[in-house]
């Protein structure tokens, strides 16, 4: 009696019902979250999910398809911007404070849209990164639409938007630099959020009209 073929990890009808899509995506956002991107392989991800990188292909076509439905479950789950008052000012402060919650709780998710996805072929993505952008511009623009010039002066909503994006996806990505700089055992939290009030009075001392 032949012996049966021992069946790879992540293959055959069992392994596809013990770990399904969302379990290989789970792994992969984690991954995404704690690791630079270029370094979250399909090998990575299959050896932390315990599949074969076969049923990742399975599931999700390739690596691309698999980081842009990483990107989209990031903003899914992203914090909501807060609510308050409706003047200029107070607007403007909210929607730093959120940039900020957002590239610190989507982790490497500028840096992926960047370095993995911004030269993707698919149509998906390429709105996706657009979407994801012209909403935070258009808020910028609206606001000072609206403020017709009594509060805030007159910036570039794009620059004002490339400017927040930049400041705090630096302080998340570049993390190993940023502790050097600071005593050891200071807690990034903390730091983080020191930071953050420092953005908000640096940027709205420059928006605001004198």
């Amino acid at each position: 009696m032949a012996k049966s073929r021992k069946t790879k990890r992540g293959q055959g009808r069992h392994a596809q019902n013990a770990v399904g899509p969302d379990t290989v995506l789970e792994t992969a956002t984690s991954l995404v979250q704690s690791l630079p991107p270029a370094r979250v392989t399909l090998s990575l991800i299959a050896r932390e999910a315990g599949v074969d990188p076969a049923l990742i292909r399975y599931y999700f076509g390739d690596r691309t398809k698999l980081l842009l439905a990483v990107v989209e479950r990031m903003l899914a789950e992203a914090p909501a911007e807060s609510q308050g008052s409706n003047e200029p000012p107070a607007v403007i402060e909210r929607h730093i404070r959120h940039a900020a919650h957002f590239t610190r709780s989507t982790k490497h998710v500028h840096r992926l849209m960047v370095d993995e996805l911004a030269d993707a072929k698919s149509a998906q993505t390429r709105h996706l990164q657009g979407q994801m952008n012209q909403r935070a511009v258009q808020a910028y623009a609206d606001l000072m639409r609206r403020d017709g010039g009594k509060t805030l002066r007159k910036l570039d909503p794009l620059f004002l938007h490339l400017a927040l994006v930049g400041v705090f996806d630096f302080f998340v990505s570049a993390q190993p630099v940023v502790r050097n700089l600071v005593p050891q055992g200071t807690p990034m939290d903390t730091l983080g959020d020191a930071f953050e009030n420092f953005v908000v009075d640096l940027f709205l001392n420059g928006l605001l009209k004198r």
